[in-house]
């Protein structure tokens, strides 16, 4: 069933590409022919390199905000184990408590015999 949906999704998706496309071919065949500039992988990188991004920006501020948060995702963990931890002590403690009971009733019932 999803099968069939996933694939309505895409003959529709299909056909409207194809509308646009059709829709936009004379608009197309109408720009001049140009040759398009050189592109390969050294001149991306040289104007990637030329153009620094992070120039201004100042490494110690992103240091600091990513070990806040790495310190602030340990705690968390830290604390949800602790929790689990806790819950566990408190269940064994329970079962102790339980067992020890059971054990006194059976003597009580074995000597009433």
């Amino acid at each position: 069933m999803i099968e069939l949906i996933f694939l309505i999704i895409l003959i529709c998706s299909l056909v409207g590409m194809g509308l646009m496309l059709f829709q936009k071919m004379p608009l197309l065949l109408e720009l001049p022919e140009t040759s398009p500039p050189y592109f390969g992988w050294r001149t991306l990188f040289l104007k990637v390199k030329s153009s620094n991004p992070l120039k201004g920006f100042p490494s110690e501020v992103f240091l600091q905000k990513i070990l806040s948060k790495v310190r602030i995702l340990t705690l968390k963990t830290d604390n949800k184990t602790s929790n689990w931890l806790q819950k566990l002590r408190e269940r064994s403690q329970k079962k102790k408590f339980s067992e020890n009971d059971n054990y006194w009733k059976e003597i009580k019932k074995s000597t009433k015999r």
